[in-house]
Formats: C-alpha cells, sequence, structure tokens
C-alpha cells in the first residue's frame, strides 16, 4: 500500500493558522447543539412518537460509521488544485446549508404537499424532516473529518502542534456549545427573522428555523475564512493511482488499514469505544434525565418536564463553559500527570463517578417527591438542583479531554506509521460511531422494560 506520498507532512503552518481551521468546529458544533437541544422536541411536535426519537438518532452514527471513513479515504487521494481536504470541507458546508433548510422547512412543505394542520401526527413532515435530518449528519461527517486530518495536515511532524490543535479543535466545539445553547434557550429570535413564522410553523418552530439560520450563517463564514486563508498542497497530477500501483479499493484499504494496527492503537480504540458507550448514552438523555427523573415531571403534562429540561439546558452551558476552561488547560495538564496518556485514564475515573451521582441524585430527588404530599410533586429543593447543574459542569472535564487527546493521539499515531490522516481518522471514528449506534438501538427497550419511568 503507498502511502508516503499521500501523507508526506507539510511543513508545519503558523498557529494562526491552526486557529482558523479549528474555529470551523464553532460552526459546526453550534448545528449540533441546536440538534440536542431542540430537536427531539420538534420531532414529537411532528407526531413521532417518544419512544422512536432514539431510533431517529441512530442515523448520525449509521452516517459517520461510513462517511467519514469513505471521505477520509478519497481525502487522502483527492487531487483537485485545491488541495486534499478543502474540496471536502466545502462540500460539508453546502449540504449543511441545505440540510437546515429541509429540517427548518419541513412542517410548512409537509402542509403544501397534504399534511393536515388539525391532526396530530404530520406523515410528510416527518419525512421531509429524516431526509433533512440524515443529510446534516452526512454533512457534519464530511466536515469534521477533514478537518481533522487538515489540522495534523498543518501541523506537520510536530506533535505538540498537533496536541495543541486538536485542543483548540475541542476549545471552539465548546464555543459553538454555548452559542448553539444560548440562541436555543431565546424564545423571541424569530423576531428577528418573522419570516420564519407561518400557519404551519408556531413559535417554537420558528425559533428552531432562526436559530439554524444564524448557526448556518456562522457556519459558512467561518469556512470561507479558513479555507481561503490556509493553504494546501495538491497532490502531483503525476502519481500513480492505487490502481496502477497495486492498490486495494476502499473497504479492502479499510480492512488493511484494521490489520496494520500496532497494540497501542488497538487499545486507543478500546478504550475510545467504551468512553462513547457511556458518553452518548448521557448525551442522548441528558435533559430527559432532568426532566423526568430530576423533577418527576411527565411528557405534555404539566411544568414540571419542562422546567427540568430548561434546567437541563443550563446544565449543558455549564458544562459547554467547563469544556472550553478545560481544552485550554489540556496540553498544561498533560505535562503534570506525565503525558496525555496518564491525563485521559483519570479523567475517565472522573466520568465514571460523575455517572453514579447521577443514580445518587436520581434517588434523592425521589426521596423528596414521596415526601411531599400534593396531586402534583415541588420541584426539588436547591440542593438537589445544585448536585445536578455540578454533574453536568464537572463533566466538561472529561469531555474536553476526550475530544482531544484520542485524536491527537492516532494523528502521532498516523505520522509514525506512514498511515493517510483521513483514513486513519476515520478508523478511529468507527470506534465511536458502533457504541452510539448500540446506545441508539437498546436505550428505547431497556428504558421501557425496567421501568424507570
Amino acid at each position: 500500500m503507498e502511502v508516503e506520498s499521500m501523507n508526506s507532512p507539510e511543513a508545519s503552518s503558523p498557529l494562526r493558522n491552526i486557529m482558523l481551521v479549528a474555529s470551523i468546529a464553532a460552526g459546526v458544533q453550534f448545528g449540533w447543539a441546536l440538534q440536542l437541544s431542540l430537536l427531539t422536541p420538534y420531532v414529537q411536535q411532528l407526531g413521532v412518537p417518544h419512544k422512536w426519537a432514539a431510533v431517529v438518532w441512530l442515523c448520525g452514527p449509521i452516517s459517520g460509521l461510513l462517511v467519514q471513513p469513505i471521505v477520509g479515504y478519497y481525502s487522502d487521494r483527492c487531487k483537485s488544485r485545491f488541495g486534499r481536504r478543502r474540496p471536502f470541507i466545502a462540500a460539508g458546508a453546502a449540504l449543511v446549508a441545505i440540510a437546515v433548510f429541509l429540517i427548518g422547512y419541513a412542517a410548512d412543505i409537509g402542509v403544501r404537499s397534504g399534511d393536515s394542520l388539525d391532526k396530530p401526527t404530520k406523515p410528510r413532515a416527518v419525512l421531509v424532516f429524516v431526509v433533512g435530518f440524515w443529510i446534516l449528519d452526512v454533512a457534519n461527517n464530511m466536515l469534521q473529518g477533514p478537518c481533522r486530518a487538515l489540522l495534523a495536515d498543518i501541523s506537520g511532524s510536530d506533535t505538540k502542534k498537533m496536541r495543541t490543535a486538536n485542543a483548540l479543535y475541542a476549545f471552539f466545539m465548546a464555543v459553538g456549545n454555548v452559542l448553539g445553547y444560548a440562541a436555543g434557550s431565546l424564545n423571541s429570535l424569530h423576531k428577528v427573522l418573522p419570516f420564519t413564522m407561518t400557519k404551519a410553523c408556531d413559535i417554537y418552530c420558528a425559533n428552531l428555523k432562526s436559530c439554524f439560520f444564524i448557526s448556518i450563517a456562522l457556519l459558512v463564514l467561518l469556512t470561507a475564512l479558513a479555507l481561503y486563508s490556509v493553504g494546501e498542497k495538491p497532490i502531483p497530477c503525476n502519481e500513480k493511482d492505487d490502481d496502477e500501483t497495486g492498490g486495494v479499493p476502499l473497504f479492502g484499504e479499510i480492512m488493511s488499514a484494521f490489520k496494520e494496527l500496532k497494540k497501542p492503537m488497538w487499545i486507543l480504540l478500546l478504550v475510545t469505544c467504551l468512553n462513547w458507550i457511556a458518553w452518548f448514552g448521557f448525551l442522548l438523555f441528558d435533559t430527559d434525565w432532568m426532566g423526568k427523573e430530576v423533577y418527576g415531571g411527565e411528557v405534555g403534562k404539566g411544568r414540571l418536564y419542562d422546567m427540568g429540561v430548561r434546567a437541563g439546558s443550563l446544565g449543558l452551558m455549564l458544562n459547554s463553559v467547563v469544556l472550553g476552561a478545560m481544552s485550554l488547560g489540556i496540553v498544561y495538564l498533560a505535562r503534570g500527570v506525565d503525558g496525555a496518556k496518564r491525563l485521559w485514564g483519570l479523567v475517565n475515573f472522573v466520568l465514571a463517578i460523575c455517572l453514579l451521582m447521577t443514580i445518587l441524585v436520581t434517588k434523592l430527588a425521589q426521596k423528596h417527591r414521596h415526601a411531599s404530599a400534593g396531586v402534583e410533586p415541588p420541584p426539588p429543593p436547591a440542593g438537589i438542583k445544585a448536585g445536578a447543574l455540578l454533574i453536568f459542569a464537572v463533566l466538561g472535564i472529561p469531555q474536553a479531554v476526550t475530544y482531544s487527546i484520542p485524536f491527537a493521539m492516532a494523528s502521532i499515531f498516523c505520522s509514525n506509521s506512514g498511515a493517510g490522516q483521513g483514513l486513519s481518522l476515520g478508523v478511529l471514528n468507527i470506534s465511536i460511531v458502533i457504541p452510539q449506534m448500540f446506545v441508539s438501538v437498546v436505550s428505547g427497550p431497556l428504558d421501557s422494560s425496567a421501568g424507570f419511568h
């Protein structure tokens, strides 16, 4: 397998260029924050039952499983005069714009296609939403893989700069999270864009549209600025294709990449996989946990659930602030604990403790509700709410490490072994999306059979 020419490192770029490329993460994560905080209630407004909400989210892991390795493979070999990574980043940003339009206008398109405003289920709107949602996840994966690969490319063979680049990427993810959760919490944002409110689209839907329009404007601005300012050296046109050099097809190349992995990389993939079984379960149900288990509410019944979801959004905001601060200090903390690998191991214990503490908070909230005597139990006391919010905030510490160190380690391993950055980061992404698929499939039936609610 000929890899030297497609992975020959360019000279290390200045920190300014690395920051410009990493800033694209803020635009991507702005949209992700909106997805996590607003889209599940929007799906239920369109008539999708709550028990199917996790299944809708399957499209993200599935698209990540397929798209990132494919995009990584072809971006390693792209011979465009614009460079290897930049065409894929630009195409991803364009697809995000299309997907946002479909999601935001799903209700309007559904009504114009024959959905009734009087019926709770709007099948045509649901279809448009699902198509847009799939395109959005495909586009996000088209953006994130090449962005991280471009960061590795412009870091050259400087391992310190690779760690800094991935830490900056995690920092800008936190910035995007804060902006997204802040925008999603505003109830009157639709007044800025009054055309978003229609007969088929109420205030909630109009706010969702407005948020997405702002997110796409931010993403396009950051992407255009980075692609214009940061250049790439294209692969020479006279370089032989894989077919002419005895290379193997795409999926054979992926299997070959797995076979050639050394023991440290296998350990990296295994720990990442176990990490994301824990992370995705929390990320999928964090605000739902606040609404149902901490506040004791039910969807569509009373005010407690909505209060809990808003408190969960505040928790996610605190989480993002800690994530951003921690991302800037990762390089220095890694030195203090004698290496990035040891830091990753330590924060995994923090993750485990925080997840165990959710059980304690749940039990205390249940005990408080049982002790109260009313038709509708009161909200949890300040101590329980503070404990739940503290869990959200502290989880920002291991989250910052999870978003940066595994990718930096994978990039360093790729540079040392001569593997293509795009394909190798796609292989790492497989160890992230498989646990997400597992959690999406089993969480709904497990939740119902256990009778947690």
